[in-house]
């Protein structure tokens, strides 16, 4: 009997828990495909994007309210500011925890409790009498949203075939691209016309509304494995696709800290670096937002044909579109071109990441694997903005542009070094059989 764990076939429906444990896998995989003929899950499918849209839109709807919630709440901007950071931060702790704790619960049930959740912490986000009670608030947010990540970015993967699934993690994606687009300033426009605490007592009402929706319209799935009779366990860690997940997960690490150590302070970058004014810079970020959905649609269908290509000529764009910002600075028609098309470029990567992180897990370790996942993109972003910071402080914003490129450079080579590896194991591996 072999000691590793292979993969296997996406589940398809909704199954009693088998006991299993999340810290054991079986030596053998079970599970029902979903078959090539079955509808494709379009209504399912936009419903968690909904989901994701109104979990992203109340995780970033502080940044466009800080002011606001300062002044009214008797706190310096810097010190409203760190309730981003104290909500990445939260999630980045307790994502992988909770999603271990909540293997065995459905994940459709656990979808809708989070986005409760997340409704309820909003609420309570809305009414808090001092910053500390809006802290707390933001905390159970977070928890939530790490959760709330860590069953959604598997999910698809339950509901189509493998050759299915770069389209699906596409559409899902969209919720995310579009609370940057639309859900966010929008929040940030009802803040401006009712106050903060409005945005924040509506986004949880709407947030509410969502969780209905997933009652309603998103089909549950299978994520549990039987064991078969006198089948040993062993541990996840020496499933065969553990160590290309972690690898992936530095990968991710990477590009995303080097996109947030510029990306975070473009807007500064803009007016003190470039030669645009202040009122402009709205405009320029939405059409870097707008832009990022081209490229979102553009993943959809690549990935599903030529993943690794298109994902290394995406990357190779965002370095060239960032060069050509640093290089031309004073050129406002060129960095405008630039920006865009590095929005379009960079709007497909996490739903390639993500889609090969689905495709590199065996189905056993995928739940783990979404809370990796999640967790590497949290603290890339986080500390990307942690890196920009002091990098502007000690040498100036001159430079962002350029260490994103390093470091983006560096997640390319990573990945395409784990290719090459993974390519000649399997080459020797069919010249011995």
């Amino acid at each position: 009997m072999t000691s590793a764990c292979p993969s296997a076939f996406n589940g398809a429906a909704e199954a009693k828990p088998t006991g299993s444990s999340h810290d054991w896998c079986p030596l053998s995989v079970s599970s029902p495909p979903v078959t090539a003929t079955a509808p494709f899950p379009y209504v399912g499918l936009l419903s968690l994007a909904g989901a994701i849209f109104v979990s992203v839109t109340s995780e970033f709807l502080p940044t466009g309210l800080l002011p606001a919630m300062a002044r009214d709440l008797g706190v310096g901007i810097s010190t409203a500011g760190y309730l981003v950071t104290i909500f990445a931060g939260t999630v980045v702790v307790a994502t992988t925890p909770l999603a271990a704790v909540t293997q065995r619960f459905s994940r459709k049930s656990l979808i809708v409790v989070v986005l409760l959740v997340i409704a309820v912490a909003n609420v309570l986000a809305a009414v808090a009498p001092t910053y500390g009670v809006l802290v707390a608030a933001r905390i159970m947010g977070g928890l939530a949203h790490g959760l709330f990540w860590a069953v959604v970015a598997a999910y698809a993967a339950h509901l189509v075939p493998a050759h299915q699934l770069g389209k699906a993690v596409a559409i899902t994606a969209g919720g995310g691209t579009a609370a940057f687009v639309l859900g966010v300033p929008v929040g940030t426009a009802i803040g401006n016309a009712l106050g903060w605490r409005a945005a924040f007592t509506i986004i949880g009402v709407v947030v509410a509304i969502l969780a209905l929706v997933i009652v309603k319209f998103l089909p549950p799935v299978n994520h549990h494995v039987a064991r078969k009779a006198g089948e040993e366990r062993v541990p996840l860690t020496r499933d065969p696709s553990f160590r290309a997940v972690i690898l992936l997960c530095i990968v991710i690490l990477i590009i995303l800290t080097g996109q947030n150590t510029f990306y975070t302070y473009i807007a500064p970058w803009l007016t003190d670096v470039s030669s645009f004014e202040p009122g402009s810079i709205a405009l320029v970020l939405f059409l870097y937002g707008g832009a990022g959905i081209i490229g979102l649609i553009g993943a959809g269908y690549a990935a599903d044909r030529f993943p690794k290509k298109a994902f290394a000529g995406v990357v190779l764009v965002v370095m060239a579109a960032v060069l050509t910002l640093a290089l031309v600075t004073t050129n406002t028609v060129l960095v405008l071109i630039a920006v865009i098309v590095w929005g379009a470029a960079f709007g497909g990567i996490p739903a390639m990441l993500q889609t090969r992180m689905l495709r590199t897990a065996s189905f056993r370790t995928r739940d783990l694997s979404a809370a990796l996942q999640t967790t590497a993109f949290n603290v890339g972003i986080g500390g990307g903005a942690l890196l920009g910071g002091l990098l502007l402080d000690g040498i100036g914003l001159e430079v962002l542009p350029f260490v994103m490129i390093l470091l983006v450079a560096t997640g390319l080579g990573l990945s395409l070094a784990t290719d090459t590896a993974k390519d000649r194991r399997e080459r020797r591996r069919l010249r011995q059989e």
